[in-house]
């Protein structure tokens, strides 16, 4: 072959190869990426704790950096006076319920016999004081007594007979029993003084101070010995179980991916891969926030996601910045 023909064989040849390569760069370029890349943080989820009655600090058993769990005994503050309420309050649901039976029950028969005793009594002298009267009327017509006398009889006659009447309603009611507004107001002053009781128990209880979840102890707030008022911080508590990614994702990809969608989560201090679910997209766009770094500019709106790490560990640790690799749904799903 000629030299003119080697040199036409070599141009064809570096223009096939010079065009398949464009042709593979161009189907590369086209090809839609799996996974979406988004960057965020650990959530930074904390809990100050405190006790919920106001008293003096007993003991603290736990310190700065400390691993708690759930349940967790962590203070305690003077429970003696929380005790001596309970005390006061169970004297005074015994009170209440034995004045609620008293009611309920209406009169002893004892105290019907009584009543009745002195209804025989006022009769007795109504009787005595009513022949008294009429001896003193006759004597009066025959002119053998003075109308003073018979005047005085006729007070007592009265007199007796007034007495004679409240001894009979005194038997009645005594028969009868309490009136029922009594007993409604006898029971409820006996729910009182229960909620009251209960009311008590749970102040005595809340002198105790326990961990809400598992989590680290970031500062200790207060000492033994210190005098504190309901809801003032003792502890401030990092809490570790369910750890939360927040992240962000442009308006362009957010159809791209669902709430449930498998996450791989990444760090930059260790090689392990953790994995979660996108367990939130908030309705609402917001500016991408300073502390995020992504490849598009600060100013773009994004909308905020909250993925939960299934196998989460030591670290992964709150505020640290983190890469997440996030499937790409395909049109038709």
């Amino acid at each position: 072959m000629s030299s003119k023909g080697r040199v036409a064989v070599g141009i064809v040849v570096v223009a096939a190869a010079t065009g398949g390569g464009w042709y593979w760069y161009n189907a590369e370029a086209h090809i839609a990426p799996s996974s979406l890349t988004l960057y965020g943080n650990v959530d930074i989820r904390e809990v100050e704790l405190g006790f919920r009655v106001p008293g003096r600090i007993t003991d603290v058993f736990v310190d700065e950096g400390d691993v708690v769990t759930k349940g967790q005994r962590l203070a305690t503050i003077d429970s003696q006076p929380y005790r001596q309420a309970v005390a006061l309050a169970e004297a005074r649901v015994q009170l209440a319920q034995a004045n609620m039976a008293k009611f309920e029950k209406g009169s002893r028969p004892q105290e019907v016999q009584q009543a009745q005793a002195r209804v025989e009594e006022a009769e007795a002298a109504y009787l005595n004081a009513q022949r008294e009267y009429d001896r003193q009327i006759d004597m009066f017509k025959a002119g053998s007594t003075s109308a003073t006398a018979r005047d005085a009889a006729q007070a007592r006659r009265d007199q007796t007979a007034a007495g004679l009447a409240a001894q009979r309603e005194a038997l009645a009611l005594a028969n009868e029993g309490f009136r029922s507004e009594e007993v409604n107001a006898s029971r409820a002053e006996f729910a009182a003084a229960v909620a009251q009781r209960s009311q008590a128990e749970t102040q005595l209880a809340d002198t105790e101070l326990f961990a809400p979840s598992d989590g680290v102890v970031l500062s200790r707030v207060r000492e033994a010995g210190s005098i504190v008022p309901m809801g003032a911080p003792v502890y401030s508590v990092s809490l570790r179980d369910p750890v939360y990614v927040r992240a962000y994702v442009g308006e362009p990809d957010l159809g791209k991916f669902a709430p449930g969608a498998s996450v791989e989560v990444a760090t930059d201090s260790s090689d392990k891969r953790y994995h979660g679910q996108v367990g939130y997209v908030s309705p609402r766009a917001e500016f991408t926030p300073k502390s995020v770094e992504t490849t598009d500019l600060r100013t773009d709106l994004v909308y905020r996601l909250r993925v939960v790490v299934a196998d989460a560990d030591e670290g992964l640790r709150q505020g640290m910045p983190v890469t997440l690799s996030v499937p790409i749904r395909s049109p038709a799903s």
